[in-house]
């Protein structure tokens, strides 16, 4: 991990509130970096068009340097990463999106960020049918393919899709120790054999996990979780968030969150999403940023279908087999 004190105007700089990636960008090719633009006086971030009053205020409130050090002293700690759009493993497919988040904040294996990524989403209260899809397209995309599945963290389809590539990473691995292959990995539930250290992750040719959170790398949401973060952490994958330690979950954060799960990804896959659910809403994220939208068929039946069969009507992608995402 680099040394946090070479990055903390880019801390600093993600700690301002009331400032968006829009505005945060804008100010970026003004100026060039954070540290300029730290060292403006009031009278100067005054003069600059659309800050006002407010915004100047906040931008000084987060210079105190005992919060600056705190972040610092935490993320050291728990093994937290910052990586920001002007460095080169930032990854390039969100870098093209309008409002690419300035920094990353990054707990695990951050050179899949540039991988092959695909992105499941769908239903927090999915059916069997959805649980049984997330896991199932998950895990082959990862084994077969060594494509990286981009997720959430949510319960439902969010959960089932990190833990089907964890799963198969888990075989993978077992199989490379011990020449059988497993047939109870890939569950949801993964007591049969949790990933250990020194157990030759880097070397096993799989796709992994990214999981994006809508709060800081200090709280796992939902707390159900936690486990999975960290098999997600164990198993070579990711998490990561916009958002620096601190910032508690909010409803207002999940649909921003939502633009960096498919801007991360070349394409999305949709299992399961009913008529007005969330999940469409990163439906329209990824058709603005030109990425593919695969669907998986739904039960006509069912209202959790509604939402993703009317997809199929407008002319997105059938999906009914891992081999037809391409």
């Amino acid at each position: 991990m680099e040394n946090l004190e070479n990055k903390k105007y880019w801390i600093w700089f993600s700690l301002i509130k009331g400032l968006g990636c829009v505005r945060k960008n804008k100010l970026l090719k003004i100026y060039g970096t954070p540290e300029e633009i730290y060292k403006l006086s009031k009278s100067e971030l005054l003069k600059i068009d659309g800050i006002g009053d407010e915004t100047v205020k906040n931008i000084i409130e987060a210079k105190n340097g005992k919060i600056l050090n705190y972040h610092i002293k935490y993320m050291k700690e728990n093994n937290i990463d910052i990586i920001h759009i002007c460095e080169e493993n930032y990854p390039q497919l969100l870098k093209q999106i309008y409002d690419a988040p300035v920094s990353l904040y990054i707990r695990g294996n951050k050179n899949i960020l540039n991988g092959e990524n695909v992105g499941i989403v769908g239903c927090r209260d999915c059916t069997d049918y959805g649980k049984k899809a997330a896991k199932y397209f998950a895990y082959n995309l990862s084994k077969e393919k060594s494509i990286n599945i981009v997720s959430g963290l949510a319960k439902g389809v969010d959960s089932y899709a990190h833990w089907g590539s964890v799963g198969a990473t888990i075989e993978l691995v077992r199989t490379k120790k011990c020449g059988k292959k497993q047939n109870d990995c890939g569950k949801q539930n993964v007591s049969c054999g949790k990933i250990q250290k020194n157990c030759g992750i880097n070397e096993i040719n799989c796709g992994k996990t990214i999981a994006v959170l809508g709060n800081g790398l200090d709280m796992i949401y939902p707390k159900e979780n936690i486990e999975l973060a960290n098999e997600i952490i164990r198993s070579g994958g990711t998490i990561i968030s916009e958002y620096p330690c601190g910032t508690k979950p909010d409803k207002m954060n999940f649909p921003a969150r939502n633009r960096i799960i498919s801007g991360l990804s070349k394409g999305i896959i949709v299992i399961e999403a009913k008529e007005k659910s969330g999940t469409l809403i990163t439906v329209d994220f990824a058709l603005e940023q030109g990425r593919d939208v695969f669907v998986v068929p739904g039960n006509i039946n069912s209202i959790n279908s509604v939402g993703t069969n009317d997809l199929i009507r407008q002319g997105a992608k059938i999906v009914t087999s891992y081999e037809d995402v391409e």
